[in-house]
């Protein structure tokens, strides 16, 4: 690890969040593939042993954490269901406390089942009553039409407040850059109703507050570690944590080494498996 700031040997953290494509594992394109990636395996096991808590923050919406979990297991990576974290997540724990009851989800159909699971009712953009919910929920939805985003530019017209689930332009995949949908999508029906977005993926505070309760660890004591500057540790310069960058997804040495202050990590690694001899373990 290159070390940018000396002052990380006096933070050392308490927990770990981890980004998932390009960090842990590549996936394909379509998301239904996996790659492990060098040390992950090996890290998350012993911290699993050490008993150091850790999650796992995707900014991946397709697949409900019950579902995507049992996957990356048998890869070999030791990710509990309640360990791995979506920006559904983040809406289901948000949603109910903001009052929201019913949503127009514009995704897949794992898009809203956290929402659903904690009693969110769901509801496409062509049901009855959809222009009448009380939020519009923006995921991963590769087969989004003009209908859908007019019905949610209806709704939130209507009232309806607007939350996306990523509001990131590419993410890294085994085949390179991959395009961020809700991304384009959040776009467009910004740009019709002028509304405030509700970002529940990475960048978030939201997030990351969400993942300082699980880990019940302050957020200045918990490692982000990812591939991406304007997405992880942006995060965590936002929120007083520390930093990691990895070069196996999206971001090369010398583009870390190049960003601003705002975007520059604490440290940068080859690959996670870097932790294991950085000292940076209890």
């Amino acid at each position: 690890m290159n070390s940018l700031n000396r002052s990380l040997d006096l933070r050392r953290p308490e927990g770990f969040m981890f980004d998932l494509d390009g960090t842990l594992i590549l996936s394909n394109r379509e998301l239904g593939q996996y790659q492990v990636l060098s040390g992950a395996v090996e890290l998350l096991t012993t911290l699993k042993d050490r008993g150091i808590p850790f999650v796992v923050l995707t900014n991946g919406s397709a697949y409900p954490p019950a579902e995507q979990a049992p996957r990356l297991r048998t890869l070999g990576l030791p990710i509990a269901d309640e360990d791995l974290l979506t920006p559904s997540s983040v809406a289901a724990d948000m949603m109910p406390r903001r009052g929201v009851k019913r949503a127009m989800v514009l995704g897949t159909p794992g898009v809203g089942q956290t929402l659903r699971d904690v009693g969110i009712e769901t509801l496409a953009p062509g049901d009855e009553g959809a222009e009448q919910a009380d939020a519009v929920y923006v995921g991963w939805h590769p087969d989004c039409s003009m209908a859908d985003i007019q019905a949610a530019c209806a709704a939130i017209l209507n009232g309806a407040e607007f939350y996306v689930a990523s509001d990131v332009a590419f993410f890294a995949t085994s085949a390179g850059k991959a395009f961020g949908y809700s991304c384009a999508i959040a776009g467009a029906i910004r740009h019709v109703t002028g509304a405030p977005v509700i970002l529940t993926g990475k960048p978030s505070l939201h997030a990351l507050r969400l993942v300082s309760r699980r880990l019940g660890v302050a957020m200045r004591r918990i490692a982000v570690v990812g591939d991406d500057p304007y997405v992880e540790i942006l995060m965590a310069r936002r929120g007083g944590a520390i930093g990691l960058g990895v070069t196996s997804g999206v971001t090369g040495q010398a583009e870390w080494k190049a960003q601003v202050p705002s975007r520059r990590p604490h440290g940068i690694l080859t690959t996670v498996g870097d932790i294991l001899t950085s000292g940076l373990l209890p």
